[in-house]
């Protein structure tokens, strides 16, 4: 019986309102029998019938292609085609590569409707989301990078393109993440080789057809289709240069060993447990509807999803009450029906794992509160819910259940939020909900994340990078700060292999050498930790050679507790980084006067040490002296910015420390090297833990008498002296450091990378290239304080 208006109105009901997906099914029927090939060097390869995989809906459970299962010999195939294009590529300039990137906009935008559907066909989300979500913000990011392309040459002079990126993205935004990798590595000049998930190749194909469809020189775009042995193959592809990864922590953490000391580029996008802060003061309804778009969106599958619901004890119960209420009036269906608000979890396998970490909170003693209302029997749908009673620690509070099910805590105070918000691993993303500006602005300086909300959740633009904190990744993607990861300095492809003798820390030193110390009052110099001199651990020292061969003294060997006592004291000193930059520059300026009043001393032991002229010596100290007048000029100058997005937003680009980083330093000038590398950090708010020359240790030994009379905090500016491998080490495996930057051997670079898996800091290794420290285009600049810094991005919308 055809129902009338009247009876509509008055029960409110929906009526079904499909979206037709006649295009996308005409595309698929069209495919090769044995299923869709590779995309390599501008052709589809033939599928071979015993190397295909199938892909399914999995709102249905039909299967809609089969596709080609890449091998090493594809990813190979593919690492050449886009070799051989490179350079044509790169050499086209910016200009040329605008129009291409303008022409691949329009065509998304020509395909919208198809790309929507096939993308909600292929994935299971809600075509509303594919329609007015993901499609425009892949032709937003085209057209983005695009004007990047056109401004490379000078708004990023002294970079140049990378060289070919291998990229591996998820299926929970195939598409999208398909954009946000492709069009900021074209836009520098880079050939692509992509690997989409398997769950979700099909957009990647039609994504593939038009770029042929615009003329893209072949070769510059390959995509080759495949589980996690082809992802693997590109990762470990020695002509690949660069390797960007979206999906979790635990594949970030393989992709880390695997590229270790293999010279790539790495950016990682990784997993996330989101805190979601509700304070009393908030427009409780607002940030209702917020829930729903932080952890129903997109069925929970979201990296930033916010999935730990943190409430202010005062109206905790209103507000869990009312989400009850909304969580009932969500419909969960067909993810054609543009009526649906909750569609298909990608995957059997998926929808089997978000039940059991379910199942583990209810264990644990949590309450489950869940969508009442019926679901489809068919396909692999997954009730949207949320746990009231959940404690911090738990299972369901810590794993990132990548589902449509939060957890809730709840608060007192604004400390006590921050504390609850910041007890995770991960720190992608955090929403805060609050009409107090000011607490608003308070709170999201201080939560750990590399993206927060301000009375809002899951908004995006091209404009504004992306990425984490912590175990969620380093690296962004989006914006300025984006494009730096498909770019590399000039200056790091110049410079020698250095010569690096093994170390011997037992030493041996001649009878002659002996008698020159012999005459004067024996000191031996000790490690500096926590602002104060302390005999190493082992309480072992070694002897120090200078020219000659002379002993002119000695240092204390630092082992790992050593280490341990330095991390704890910089943990200790975070009041640094919080500290203006105004108040970081006024001690950095005062430890270069101090260093100016002692140039002759400093000078002196140069010579002795390293066995160069006294005019060689002088002109270090000089310089070492500038760089930290320098940096501490730049303390309070290195801006952020304002993103200007497309949307009604002020989006602010923070540059905040990393916190506690550990800088090994090389052999050669000792004193300016030491100086060039720690003072960066140091102006950004960062506390360091630094192992100075190994061979030519007195020179940091001394400046510790300088750290002291300058003002500098206790624990800021730490110095263990000893074997420089060892210690490198130790501070690469330290869950306490977040960062290290490390100038020794080829093989030593590779050991720190794959040592810091552990936390996964971000590492900056010389990979043994020697750097020539006297020159300002390499031993100081910007690219320095970039890389001290991460960025933050606080979105606060404005209007009605």
């Amino acid at each position: 019986m055809t129902q009338q208006i009247k009876d509509i109105l008055k029960s409110m009901d929906y009526g079904p309102a499909p979206e037709s997906g006649d295009e996308a099914t005409k595309w698929l029927a069209v495919m090769p029998k044995a299923g869709f090939g590779h995309y390599i060097g501008g052709k589809f390869t033939t599928a071979k019938k015993d190397a295909t995989f199938s892909v399914t809906n999995p709102a249905s459970d039909e299967e809609l292609a089969r596709v080609a299962l890449g091998s090493a010999s594809d990813v190979d195939a593919a690492v050449k085609a886009a070799t051989a294009a490179f350079p044509a590529w790169s050499g086209l300039g910016g200009h040329a590569r605008a129009r291409y990137l303008y022409a691949i906009a329009r065509h998304i935008q020509k395909h919208s409707r198809f790309l929507a559907v096939l993308e909600t066909m292929d994935n299971g989300k809600t075509v509303r989301e594919t329609r007015d979500i993901d499609v425009p913000l892949v032709a937003r990011h085209f057209y983005h990078h695009a004007g990047w392309a056109e401004l490379l040459e000078s708004d990023y002079e002294g970079y140049s393109a990378v060289g070919v990126c291998g990229q591996i993205i998820p299926w929970n935004f195939p598409l999208l993440m398909l954009a946000w990798k492709i069009a900021p590595a074209l836009a520098a000049g880079n050939t692509v080789v992509l690997k989409p998930a398997e769950q979700t190749p099909l957009t990647a194909i039609a994504f593939a057809e038009i770029c042929r469809e615009i003329g893209l020189p072949d070769g510059v775009v390959n995509i080759v289709q495949g589980d996690g042995s082809t992802g693997s193959a590109i990762c470990k592809h020695p002509g690949i240069a660069k390797i960007a990864f979206t999906g979790s922590t635990d594949v970030g953490r393989i992709i880390r060993e695997q590229t270790a000391g293999s010279g790539k580029k790495l950016s990682l996008e990784l997993g996330g447990k989101s805190p979601f802060i509700v304070f009393a003061d908030s427009d409780m309804d607002a940030a209702v509807e917020g829930v729903v778009d932080a952890i129903w969106f997109n069925q929970g599958e979201v990296c930033c999803a916010g999935s730990r619901i943190i409430v202010q004890e005062g109206i905790a119960e209103l507000f869990f009450d009312k989400l009850k209420a909304r969580m009932n009036s969500l419909r969960v269906g067909d993810p054609l029906d543009k009526t649906m608000d909750v569609g298909a979890v990608v995957s059997h396998e998926q929808r089997d794992r978000i039940r059991a970490l379910v199942a583990t909170g209810e264990t644990e003693g949590a309450t489950l509160w869940q969508y009442e209302g019926a679901i489809p029997g068919k396909g692999s749908f997954c009730r949207p819910g949320f746990f009231t009673g959940s404690e911090p620690a738990s299972t369901v509070s810590q794993e990132e259940i990548f589902g449509p099910v939060a957890v809730t805590m709840t608060f007192r105070t604004p400390d006590e939020a921050v504390e609850i918000a910041n007890n995770t691993r991960y720190g992608l993303a955090a929403s805060v909900w609050t009409e107090n500006i000011n607490l608003a602005v308070d709170i999201a300086s201080r939560i750990k994340a590399g993206i927060v909300w301000i009375n809002e959740t899951n908004i995006f633009d091209a404009a504004a990078g992306f990425g984490g904190y912590r175990e969620s990744g380093f690296g962004r993607e989006g914006g300025r700060e984006g494009l730096y990861e498909y770019l590399k300095a000039d200056w790091e492809s110049d410079g020698k292999q250095r010569a690096d003798e093994p170390f011997d820390a037992a030493g041996s030193t001649s009878a002659d050498a002996q008698m020159v110390a012999a005459d004067a009052i024996d000191r031996t110099p000790k490690l500096y930790v926590g602002g104060k001199q302390a005999r190493p651990d082992s309480g072992y020292s070694y002897p120090v050679a200078g020219k000659n061969g002379a002993l002119i003294g000695h240092a204390g060997l630092g082992n790992r507790k050593d280490i341990r006592n330095a991390v704890e004291a910089a943990t200790k000193a975070a009041g640094w980084g919080a500290s203006t930059g105004h108040n970081r520059a006024q001690i950095l300026y005062y430890l270069g006067e101090n260093l100016d009043a002692r140039r002759a001393e400093f000078s002196n032991l140069l010579s002795l040490s390293t066995g160069v002229s006294a005019k060689a010596a002088a002109d270090e100290t000089e310089r070492a002296i500038r760089r930290i007048f320098w940096y501490a000029a730049y303390a309070d100058k290195y801006d952020g910015a304002v993103h200007a997005t497309q949307s009604r937003h002020v989006t602010i680009a923070m540059n905040e420390p990393w916190g506690v980083m550990g800088i090994v330093c090389p052999d050669e000038m000792p004193l300016l090297s030491l100086v060039s590398l720690t003072l960066p950090a140091l102006a950004m708010g960062n506390r360091v833990v630094a192992v100075p020359s190994q061979r030519h240790p007195l020179l940091a030994t001394n400046l510790y008498q300088v750290i002291d009379t300058s003002d500098v905090p206790g624990g800021v500016f730490n110095i263990v002296t000893g074997e420089r491998d060892a210690l490198a080490d130790t501070l690469a495996k330290h869950d306490g450091v977040d960062a290290v930057w490390y100038c020794g051997t080829a093989d030593g670079s590779g050991v720190i990378e794959k040592a810091s898996i552990g936390n996964l800091k971000a590492t900056w290794t010389d990979k043994g290239v020697a750097r020539d420290w006297r020159d300002a285009k390499i031993g100081q600049g910007r690219e320095y304080l970039r890389r001290a810094t991460q960025v933050k991005n606080i979105w606060l919308p404005y209007g009605e």
